[in-house]
């Protein structure tokens, strides 16, 4: 039969009243038939026998739980007590070891009187003060018999002496140890804190401490004597309003208020929150109760990346007397191994472009990486060429519309810290100060603590190193922490300490692999670069491929003639619409990907487009925006500009029509009008290119010679000529002074 009853069971039986009662089993017979028990919280009372039947149908049926908790389990370490605790402890155990050991004899009355009565008789024996007496006899064996039958259960209650944390009652009687210089007046015996004083602690604690200014106590506690332990106020000469404090020893001291606030402080995550704000509290204040290696399951589950400004200046690589700044440094750690992944030095950020350059480099033949800068490596002295399955960022960098071709082209998770929660992104932190570490010592323009302090040494002018030089040295400190870094703080787990695997970079990333992979891609480099460039709306037009107000071709425009439909409206709104991705750095290309996000075309700037050539698209976005600005602020003189011409049309109209309408012939009909508009615009021509022929080395006086007598320089036969030809003009103005004689 399997027992499911055992010695030192609690049983606790239901009350539908609710005064449950929890019994401990202290013996069971052979034949699991008769079990004496005792109820743990009793004062008084000895054991009683049950049917074990009885408690298992109980239990059962529901009426009775078997706890799996014990309210008196103590782990008790003999170190950890005082002398007087295990003094106290080892006399009780001595008085009732003989008893404790009947078993059952002691659970039944007419044994257990008898077996109390020798232990007192031997015990007293020879003793004429201090004697033993039943009732602490059956104290002791209720206590052992309550707690868990042990020694230990007989350990006296020190913990609950004083009652810690407990208000006491004020009296007359000042509580504490007596000052030394009662006797003193301005000392005096001092007082009992009131439960109006209690109530001044709280409301103070409330203003002048669990606030943002993060007032030290012993401040607010100095303003609260100076507010509300005041008998009266004074103004000094200056008119300054001051207070008169009521006597020292009427007034609460600084560690009543300080125990008092430590008594009624019970959330102290409340309390930093409401001085220094939830933000800082996660950051500088929060429980620590992880790793960073939790949830990963091995190499590529998850990356973190982040970014510093390095504190050394660099000088340009074209010309060594130019001083560019300080770089910065974006580096990718997987947090599985510790590996460096992927890293960036340069001038871009920290932004979306520095931490685009660094995951590029993730995917990047470091190998080929390496040579770049004449370092020669071994494929697996950095063997990360790979994509994650998630990436721990920044919200700066992380967070938008940058990212959100990496989940669905190339799978990646996003994941961002918290504002302002750079320990999430623990690993890169750390290396970042190693990074520091090792650069201080020997490279020139290094900033030190004294920067920007009066007197302090310029360190921007000690630069010496290019950004090129620079970043071998990153390089170099990457390979010695990915190949060499011992990591002391790394918890390998059970199959890591089977297979002997040292906590170094290198060897938990091919541990990684051969045991824990399948969280690791890889990608063509182009493509994870493709998708790691931000992505727009393009626009086919008529001119070309509009994008941020330059016009771009690529070989499949011109192959379906996407400009020539455009122009004849032969494309629909859809199909004007293209989603391209672009480098900002770089506006010659633009680079249209296929839904897919794996392939893509390659467009590139008109010629009418030459002035963006090689620009970035900030210079751009600047060109345009100042032609705007231009165009806006010329806008006024414009408007002035045609106010003016409208007003000197309008002066044209107004006066011609004055004048036409004084000489106007109301006795023409208007066909005679229209029907002389051939024969009038031929006399206006001839009339005109007389006026407009042209004549060369024209002098002023002859033209004023012209001007009077337009005939004068005529020869005879263009006299004689002029006398056979009617002069229409002459002509036209006989016939209007007819009209006008004949009229009146």
């Amino acid at each position: 039969m399997i027992h499911d009853l055992f010695v030192n069971d609690l049983i606790e039986w239901i009350d539908e009243s609710g005064n449950n009662c929890i019994e401990r089993v202290l013996w069971i017979d052979e034949g699991y038939v008769i079990a004496f028990v005792y109820d743990i919280n009793a004062k008084t009372g000895f054991p009683e026998a049950r049917k074990v039947s009885e408690i298992r149908e109980a239990i059962s049926d529901g009426r009775a739980l078997k706890l799996k908790s014990d309210p008196w389990a103590r782990i008790v370490r003999d170190e950890d007590l005082s002398e007087k605790e295990k003094e106290l402890r080892d006399r009780a155990w001595q008085i009732i070891l003989f008893i404790v050991t009947q078993e059952p004899s002691i659970y039944y009355r007419d044994y257990r009187g008898s077996l109390v009565q020798q232990v007192i008789e031997k015990y007293n024996a020879g003793r004429t003060e201090g004697e033993l007496v039943p009732i602490t006899v059956y104290k002791y064996l209720r206590r052992f018999w309550q707690r868990g039958k042990n020694k230990n259960a007989l350990l006296p209650d020190y913990a609950n002496s004083g009652g810690k944390g407990k208000p006491k009652a004020s009296g007359d009687k000042k509580r504490g140890r007596p000052r030394k210089y009662a006797q003193v007046p301005e000392i005096g015996i001092g007082r009992n804190v009131t439960e109006e004083d209690k109530r001044i602690f709280r409301f103070a604690i409330a203003k002048f401490y669990k606030n943002s200014k993060e007032n030290f106590l012993t401040t607010a506690y100095d303003l609260m004597i100076k507010e509300y332990y005041a008998e009266d106020f004074y103004y000094d000469d200056n008119g300054v309003k001051k207070s008169i404090l009521i006597p020292p020893d009427k007034r609460p001291t600084f560690t009543q208020f300080k125990y008092w606030y430590e008594i009624e402080q019970t959330d102290i995550r409340k309390t930093i929150i409401s001085r220094k704000g939830s933000r800082k509290y996660a950051l500088e204040n929060r429980a620590i109760t992880g790793t960073s290696q939790m949830e990963t399951i091995g190499p590529g589950s998850r990356y973190q990346i982040d970014a510093t400004i390095a504190d050394v200046y660099l000088v340009s690589l074209y010309n060594p007397n130019w001083i560019i700044g300080r770089p910065v440094i974006y580096v990718v750690i997987d947090v599985f191994s510790h590996m460096i992944t992927g890293v960036y030095v340069g001038l871009e950020g920290p932004s979306w472009t520095g931490a685009m350059m660094a995951l590029a480099n993730t995917a990047t033949d470091k190998v080929k990486f390496c040579q770049e800068y004449g370092i020669e490596i071994y494929e697996d002295e950095w063997p990360c060429r790979h994509i994650p399955d998630t990436i721990l960022g920044d919200r700066g960098e992380l967070a938008g519309m940058n990212v959100e071709t990496l989940i669905p082209n190339l799978d990646v998770r996003i994941e961002n810290a918290a504002p302002y929660r750079a320990d999430w992104k623990g690993l890169v932190e750390r290396q970042f100060r190693t990074i520091h570490g090792y650069v201080k010592p020997f490279v020139p323009g290094y900033i030190d603590t004294d920067f920007r302090q009066r007197g302090g040494h310029d360190y921007r002018l000690d630069g010496r190193l290019n950004i090129n030089e620079f970043t071998k040295i990153v390089i170099f400190l990457i390979l010695q922490h990915n190949n060499h870094n011992y990591l002391n703080n790394y918890a390998r787990d059970e199959m890591m300490i089977a297979d002997d695997v040292n906590p170094i970079p290198i060897e938990l990333w091919q541990w990684g692999i051969a045991n824990r992979s399948g969280r690791l891609r890889t990608f063509p480099e182009d493509i994870v670069k493709l998708n790691l460039m931000p992505a727009e709306k393009a626009t086919i037009t008529a001119r070309g491929i509009k994008f941020k107000g330059m016009y771009y071709t690529c070989e499949k425009a011109s192959k379906e003639f996407w400009f020539e439909k455009s122009r004849s409206s032969l494309l629909s709104k859809s199909e004007k619409s293209l989603n391209v991705s672009y480098d900002i750095r770089q506006p010659n290309f633009i680079y249209l990907r296929s839904p897919n996000g794996r392939e893509f075309e390659k467009g590139w700037l008109l010629e009418s487009q030459q002035r963006y050539l090689d620009k970035n698209f900030y210079d751009i976005d600047y060109l345009l925006a100042y032609e705007k600005l231009q165009n806006q602020k010329n806008q006024g003189t414009r408007l002035q500009a045609k106010a003016d011409l409208i007003a000197n049309i309008e002066s044209i109209v107004n006066q011609a029509k004055e004048e036409t309408e004084a000489v106007l012939d109301d006795t023409i009909s208007n066909r005679q009008k229209v029907s002389g508009i051939r024969q009038n615009r031929a006399d206006e021509k001839n009339a005109r290119r007389k006026n407009e022929a042209f004549e060369l080395a024209k002098s002023e006086s002859t033209n004023a010679d012209n001007t009077k007598n337009p005939i004068n320089t005529q020869s005879e036969d263009s006299e004689a000529s002029k006398l056979l030809q009617p002069d229409h003009i002459d002509l036209l103005k006989r016939k209007r002074q007819e009209r006008k004689s004949g009229k009146e």
